[in-house]
């Protein structure tokens, strides 16, 4: 009796914890696409954040695509490495230049990342993304501060 009593225990312990799975792995939010039509016939080259930054030079014209997080404020718009462990100054960062030639929509929409939707805008300062674009190495963003900037732009996940 009391071997089916412990068989009845794990069944049920066995079907809580495939519960709690399921429960947790769908509060994951699917990452938010937003895609422009520019460049869509070119193959993008990924590259850690930190191989871009130590050999920008190399990647000067190329398309590129990379993780890093997003900050905008005040005269900037700049991609940071994500890790902790590094320099975080401007000087290692990327300036990110946006264009209307480009205009970034979400997937399978027609709502731009810029457009003010359910009442507000899409908030991207502060968060990971991975970004798409061309790298330019002359242009350094505002001041000259930034080790060079992603023109083109044609994808951003959030």
């Amino acid at each position: 009796m009391a071997l089916i009593h412990l068989k009845g225990t794990a069944i049920i312990f066995s079907i809580t914890v495939l519960f709690l799975a399921v429960v947790i792995g769908s509060c994951k939010s699917e990452k938010k696409v937003y895609q422009s039509s520019c460049d869509v016939n070119i193959t993008f080259k990924k590259v850690s954040f930190s191989k871009l930054i130590d050999s920008i030079d190399a990647y000067d014209h190329q398309y590129i695509e990379v993780d890093g997080t997003y900050q905008e404020g005040k005269e900037e718009s700049a991609l940071f490495n994500d890790s902790l462990f590094v320099d975080h100054s401007s000087s290692h960062a990327l300036w990110i230049n946006f264009s209307q030639d480009c205009p970034l929509y979400l997937t399978g929409t027609r709502t731009g990342l810029f457009e003010s939707n359910d009442g507000g805008f899409t908030r991207i300062s502060g968060k990971d993304i991975t970004i798409r674009g061309k790298i330019d190495v002359k242009h350094k963003g505002h001041l000259g501060s930034y080790r060079g900037s992603i023109d083109r732009v044609s994808l951003v996940k959030l």
